[in-house]
């Protein structure tokens, strides 16, 4: 069996819609090859389906308190191989992306950040530890499949 290859997701959810931090991670996840596949922080959280304004953490709930997301989010970033980090019309810094990038760095992961030249990440520390910064999720799609592909 071929080896299998995880892609995590990061990328801004507090202040976002239920749609707004799912719709993109869902499509990644389909246009990525068989032998990848993608990791979204938003698995298993469907109870938030309804937000209109995900808020920075739900302490009842033990997928979204502040442990729970720090403790699997850091973990899943451990196991991966490589991250794709979608700040597209972010409105405000994402911190528990930042603290992603900085786990991926620390791990020496590839990491792939997707956003405008005018955006709020747009950071001196942010485009260093970046091994690509793209303008769209189709081009970050296509780096992380040359880089995690044995053979294309």
């Amino acid at each position: 069996m071929p080896k299998q290859f995880l892609l995590y997701l990061a990328g801004p959810i507090t202040g976002v819609s239920y749609g707004e931090s799912t719709d993109w991670r869902e499509y990644v996840s389909k246009k990525l090859p068989p032998h990848i596949k993608g990791v979204s922080p938003m698995r298993g959280k469907k109870y938030l389906s309804q937000e209109r304004k995900i808020a920075d953490s739900y302490e009842k709930e033990p997928l979204s308190c502040q442990k729970g997301i720090t403790c699997r989010d850091r973990m899943d970033v451990m196991r991966a191989d490589a991250i794709i980090v979608n700040f597209l019309g972010a409105k405000k810094v994402s911190i528990g992306s930042i603290m992603e990038i900085a786990w991926a760095d620390a791990w020496r992961k590839p990491i792939i950040i997707v956003m405008e030249m005018d955006n709020v990440h747009n950071h001196s520390m942010v485009r260093e530890v970046s091994g690509f910064i793209v303008a769209t999720l189709d081009e970050a799609i296509e780096i992380a499949t040359a880089v995690l592909s044995p053979e294309l």
